[in-house]
Parts: C-alpha cells; structure tokens; sequence
C-alpha cells in the first residue's frame, strides 16, 4: 500500500537533492486509471476507513488527517499539496480543511461522505483509532460542523455518498470513479 509517509520521504528526498522529482513521479504513478479523487466529510463518516481499505486495493492513499499535510494553522500545507497533486494522475485524497477548496480544481471528483447526525455521533463516540468525538464538547462541535461546515464541502462536491452503506459498496463506488471519465 502507498501511504503518507512514502510521499513525504520522497518529496523530503527530492529538497535534500537525493532525486529528482520526475523519478518520484514515475514510481508513484498508479497503473490504473489517471484520476485524482478527494474524499472529504464531517468526522466520523469513515474516511480513514475508507481510504485504508482502497489502499489494501492497491490505490495510492493519502489521508491528510495524519502526517505532515497539514500547516500548524490546520490547513494543508499548499506546497506539499500542490507538488503531490502535480506529480500524481492517479491519487485518492481524504480529508477536511479550510483551504481544500483552493485545490479542487485539481482533483478530477470531490467527493462528501454524509451520514446522519446520530449515526456519525455514534461512530466517534465508540471509534478506537481517533479519540475526537469522545467528549461532549467534541461532539457539540461536531453538531455544530454539520450545520455549518457540511452545506458548504456538499456544494463544492461533485459527489454526494450516503456514508451509512457498507464500506466495502464504498469503496467499489470510488474505485469506479477512478475508472470513470473526469468529472471537471
């Protein structure tokens, strides 16, 4: 599986001049399809689940919540972004952020994962992998994120999936997308 974490050794390598970033492009690209995808939602419709499961698929993963991507002002860091979005055809991005939008562009689908308010509490408040949501006052903002933060990732999305179907129809659904024309 392409993780995180090969990309940000090989972008560090590429600054420290260890090589160059048209070979890191080359052996990063996935023989597949050519189509970048963004999974975005609120916290809790299983994006991380999601993206570990199409990476075991063998698609080139990058779930921003983890890593460097992100600035300390919690955007993403616009250089790392951009340099990985201009060396890969074929990449599934997840994550939420102030300044995804910036970038939308350059992804062939946006796509939201929606479930409903009681199901995503639920999910937070039992997860293991990621402590947010387990406090009420992290679940109040979760409330408060659906109103305000969800109406506006839907209306940059290009795709709208109920998150409450199983994963794996998930999965296949976005796996079409990379095999689908380009949506922009």
């Amino acid at each position: 599986m392409f993780t995180y974490n090969v990309v940000v050794e090989q972008l560090l390598s590429v600054e420290r001049g260890v090589c160059d970033l048209r070979s890191f492009h080359v052996k990063r690209r996935y023989r597949g399809a050519m189509v970048r995808v963004l999974i975005t939602g609120m916290s809790g419709v299983g994006k991380s689940s999601l993206l570990e499961m199409l990476g075991e698929w063998g698609q080139f993963v990058i779930d921003t919540d983890y890593g460097d991507w992100k600035t300390p002002e919690g955007i993403w860091d616009a250089r790392l972004m951009g340099e990985v979005l201009a060396g890969n055809d074929s990449v599934v991005v997840s994550g939420t952020v102030e300044n995804q939008g910036q970038f939308y562009e350059r992804f062939d689908h946006v796509v939201l994962l929606s479930a409903p308010e009681e199901v995503i509490l639920e999910r937070v408040q039992n997860r293991s992998t990621n402590p947010y949501g387990w406090s009420e006052k992290e679940r109040a903002e979760i409330r408060g994120y659906l109103r305000t933060v969800e109406p506006l990732l839907r209306s940059g999305a290009t795709v709208e999936i109920d998150a409450t179907r199983p994963l794996i129809d998930i999965a296949r659904e976005i796996v079409r997308l990379t095999k689908d024309e380009r949506s922009t």
